[in-house]
């Protein structure tokens, strides 16, 4: 009997049938490109950070035997172990470790390490690649905000798309109240009914969402490929290859099928409460149950928008999930708008133009110590080349007595604010760390003569600052003399054994660093910089020992350089170099126009994902309004019954579609201003440069093809209630 009924139903309400398909499918599409986007975007990302920084998890960093590695490959959970030599000179071992489990990083390291005699501070996490896993390192103090917002925004969009399913069962369900309560009348259960409502669910939805589901995968396959060929000219980029998880595919499956089942059985709950006479009595026709006054609108639009006030509150359990569904795509869109402008910015001030005058062309002589560096002069003296500075990174250790501390930094706190790993305290004072920067003679000459002291090759240079740890502020950071300044010698210590030491005269206590792309203190605020030639390095560098295994040259080129002169100038470096060393090199302005092509190719991804939150918003409109119009034709026929204009009706329209879309983009305004104003205070941005490049347009765009979304699907409405008999309608309790 069921079974002809619902059959019998569906043919005579092909409408309804097609509302409800229209709905699981879109909503499976949707949710299945959804889904699949941001898979292949999380997986992307992954290959980038492998490929650039490899794939290891964690490492450790020590002097080990045979014993020792073997000790770790046997180790339970580990899947690899890779040895090889550290970069630093002190001939260390580093064993990158591979888990089978990722999740098992941040408990079995510290269990390796112990085991193998290794101390906790020479392990490494690999902390980008583990925040995509959603691992974090305490000591990690980085956001990695990118991973846990494309999260958020999945699942709001995901969030809208559940609704647009949910809203098209409850129309149809709504509009049905009065016929299972003749059923339930003569005689039919709940359960009954409820086994009714899953077999009609299942009939017109199970085609839909199998088909929703591959058409959502090959839309992503279509989706990553049309970004490769946007994105093709992009350098340093690489190919994106198109993935899919069967979890993603269950999961999305599992979610659409979940949310169908829910929405068919609410309103089998809802009968199952209600008694046979109440659902008889049930027209359909959204009532109040309690007349409710509403000033704001009908001071304003007069009779018409108290009447348009009292339908949004008959209707405002729906018309909640609409909203909803509204202000979810409106923040996910507005939110990736702000957080992409927010993050070009801070790149753009942070390194380009903090550096736009420190450099133009930076080379890295691989596996090279600076005193073994010969062609500094040649390089110097290239036709184009302003300056040329070679140097290198070393790292060494230095007693501060509390003699030495400055009164600035005394009043600041002193060491009261370092961390264990950054300051050792002793009875004699405080052990800080050294970064030592070897420079060229000539390039330190000119340092010397830069800062207002005889060019001198015996002695060391010493940057004297050091910042406001009570400021947290990164992008304006204030600065103090660390040090008293009147000692005139500096005794630097071996990183590793104290008891190797050099005692180093002070030519100058400066607060002024040499034109190098460098930056200083970021990590360890309490680092004491010190600036040596290489002709002094060469007498102290057995003592002082760790040095990095790589030198840097930095280029300077003639004022208002062009990217062909840089470009020209590159190959003239690397045809010096490349064939004596091991070499990479880089340019500023071509590097500045790649950092444009990357940021462009994300907001081709970007648009692509904004393009499917729109489509999402509007499909929800159109299932919400369209649903309503046509559940409320006999409200209307009585409007028109008792003379009320088409006029006026049409004016009801206005105000209700005026309402429902208002109410989502006011609080999304209010709600983008508090969590934006909160990025751009925690990123320490002036509020002015925000808004000089706020993404106003694209968001108002969005805005504006949402509202329209929401008149045309009123207008439809407003079409199909033309067309009403008014005593069709009158008579026909039942009619939706």
């Amino acid at each position: 009997m069921w079974r002809e009924y619902s059959s019998g139903y569906m043919k005579n309400n092909r409408s309804s049938g097609i509302s409800i398909i229209a709905a699981a499918f879109i909503s499976a599409l949707l949710l299945s490109l959804l889904c699949g986007v941001f898979y292949n975007l999380w997986k992307y990302e992954i290959e980038r950070i492998q490929i650039e920084e490899g794939g290891w998890q964690s490492r450790i960093e020590g002097k080990f035997d045979e014993e020792d590695i073997k000790a770790i490959r046997n180790f339970p959970g580990i899947e690899d172990a890779a040895v090889k030599e550290s970069e630093s000179q002190n001939q260390d071992t580093v064993v990158d470790l591979y888990f089978k489990n990722i999740r098992d990083v941040l408990i079995d390291t510290p269990r390796i390490a112990k085991i193998v005699g290794i101390s906790p501070e020479d392990i490494t996490y690999h902390d980008e690649l583990l925040a995509m896993y959603m691992i974090r390192d305490s000591k990690d103090t980085a956001p990695r905000l990118t991973l846990p917002f494309f999260i958020l925004i999945t699942v709001m969009a995901s969030v809208s798309l559940i609704l647009l399913i949910h809203n098209a069962f409850a129309v149809s369900m709504k509009g049905r109240i009065h016929q299972f309560g003749i059923f339930s009348s003569v005689g039919a259960s709940p359960k009954q009914i409820k086994t009714c409502l899953i077999q009609e669910a299942a009939v017109l939805c199970a085609v839909p969402i199998i088909a929703g589901n591959l058409l959502g995968i090959v839309s992503c396959m279509g989706l990553l490929k049309m970004t490769n060929v946007l994105a093709e000219d992009i350098s340093g980029r690489h190919k994106a290859v198109f993935g899919y998880h069967p979890f993603v595919f269950f999961i999305t499956l599992f979610v659409t099928m979940f949310t169908i089942g829910v929405s068919v059985w609410l309103p089998a709950r809802k009968l199952s409460r209600m008694t046979p006479l109440e659902a008889i009595k049930n027209s359909g026709e959204l009532q109040l149950k309690k007349k409710k006054n509403s000033p704001i609108l009908a001071k304003f639009f007069g009779i018409e928008g108290e009447l348009a006030g009292n339908a949004l509150k008959a209707q405002k359990k729906s018309i909640r999930m609409a909203s909803l569904s509204l202000f979810l795509s409106f923040m996910a869109f507005t939110l990736m708008q702000c957080f992409f402008t927010l993050s070009g910015i801070s790149t753009r001030e942070t390194y380009f133009e903090k550096y736009q005058d420190a450099w133009d062309i930076m080379v890295t002589v691989k596996d090279t110590e600076v005193e073994a560096f010969s062609d500094t002069e040649e390089i110097q003296s290239i036709p184009g080349v302003r300056s040329a500075a070679v140097y290198q990174k070393a790292m060494a250790k230095r007693l501060v007595t509390e003699e030495e501390i400055s009164e600035e930094m005394k009043e600041n706190g002193g060491f009261s604010h370092a961390l264990e790993d950054q300051v050792i305290q002793t009875e004699d004072g405080w052990f800080v760390n050294v970064p030592v920067v070897i420079l060229d003679d000539a390039s330190f000459l000119s340092y010397c003569e830069e800062i207002g002291i005889m060019p001198r090759l015996d002695g060391t240079v010493i940057w004297n600052q050091i910042r406001d740890v009570t400021n947290p502020d990164f992008r304006h950071p204030e600065y103090m003399p660390y040090v008293k300044g009147e000692n005139p010698a500096s005794v630097l210590r071996n990183f590793d054994n104290a008891d190797m030491a050099a005692e180093l005269t002070v030519l100058a206590y400066t607060d002024e660093v040499p034109v190098l792309r460098e930056e200083y203190a970021t990590l360890d605020y309490y680092e004491l910089v010190h600036f040596v030639p290489v002709s002094l390095w060469k007498e102290i560098k057995d003592t002082i020992g760790k040095t990095e295994e790589d030198t840097y040259i930095r280029v300077l080129g003639r004022e208002n350089v062009t990217l062909d002169e840089l470009n020209t100038l590159q190959r003239e470096i690397d045809g010096l170099l490349g064939g004596k060393y091991t070499i990479e090199s880089e340019n500023r302005i071509q590097e500045y126009e790649t950092n444009d092509e990357q940021i462009q190719g994300m907001m081709a991804i970007l648009s692509s994902f904004c393009i499917l939150l729109a489509v999402i918003g509007v499909s929800n409109v159109f299932s919400n309004t369209l649903g309503f119009v046509r559940q409320r034709r006999r409200e209307f026929a009585r409007y028109m019954s008792v003379g009320m204009t088409p006029g006026e009706i049409r004016k009801m329209f206005c105000i209700e579609a005026f309402v429902i879309v208002g109410r989502p983009v006011l609080f999304t305004v209010l709600s983008a201003v508090i969590l934006v104003w909160g990025m751009i205070r925690m990123s320490y941005l002036n509020i002015g440069v925000f808004l000089a490049e706020a993404p106003f347009l694209p968001i108002s765009i969005f805005m504006i093809v949402v509202v329209g979304a929401v008149i045309f699907a009123y207008y439809l409405g407003w079409r199909n209630v033309r067309k009403i008999n008014l005593s069709e309608a009158l008579r026909d309790d039942t009619m939706i």
